[in-house]
């Protein structure tokens, strides 16, 4: 692979293989190169994604009582956001969040402790989102406090969410003016690593725009 398709990678982030490459994502100014963009990997029908409600009308377990891999000891964000990597999934506006979902598996899979990721839609709530929110505000925002478990909200409420050291963005909607900035701010607070998941070129022109 040629240094223009070559990708910054951390060694607690997970690597792809060149089969599964697709478009390319121009790293912003100041930027030294892309990074590897994570693949989805296969996950058993049985296995549910971190966060998802599960099936069935019962309310899914607290954070603390669902089994996650075993995290790391806790990590320091670095103190220089602009060193945040930064990778793009191509994916339909319809599959965008089924892209930042294997993403997220992926991550955990990697050793990222749940805590680390927060996942942001700039269309429609996540399910997952939807489904606690059906619970009240306060036990939704309740689990955004406690930090211990992967997070879900949208764009339009980020700034109400802490910094955390990985943000996965499912661009399920128009980008629009407000999802724009809302996208560019995003990666600004991204303390490693941002993946959007989504059009690459309406991703491109969002980020160049809001740069």
């Amino acid at each position: 692979m040629t240094d223009n398709h070559s990708c910054l990678s951390s060694p607690e982030e997970p690597q792809i293989s060149e089969s599964a490459q697709g478009p390319r994502v121009t790293p912003a100014a100041g930027r030294t190169a892309p990074t590897p963009r994570p693949v989805p990997g296969p996950r058993s029908a049985a296995t549910p994604r971190p966060g998802s409600p599960g099936r069935g009308p019962a309310r899914p377990a607290p954070p603390a009582q669902r089994p996650r891999p075993a995290a790391p000891a806790a990590r320091k964000l670095p103190e220089d956001r602009s060193a945040a990597q930064f990778q793009l999934i191509p994916a339909p506006v319809g599959g965008a969040v089924d892209a930042a979902d294997e993403a997220v598996d992926l991550l955990l899979d990697s050793g990222r402790a749940p805590g680390d990721i927060l996942v942001l839609t700039t269309g429609e709530q996540h399910p997952w989102a939807a489904h606690e929110l059906s619970f009240g505000e306060a036990a939704y925002w309740a689990q955004h406090e406690a930090g211990d478990d992967v997070f879900f909200a949208r764009t339009v409420d980020a700034n109400r969410c802490a910094p955390r050291a990985v943000i996965v963005v499912a661009v399920n909607g128009d980008l629009d003016a407000a999802a724009t900035r809302a996208l560019s701010e995003v990666r600004e607070r991204a303390g490693a690593l941002m993946i959007a998941c989504g059009d690459p070129e309406k991703i491109n022109s969002a980020l160049g725009a809001g740069v």
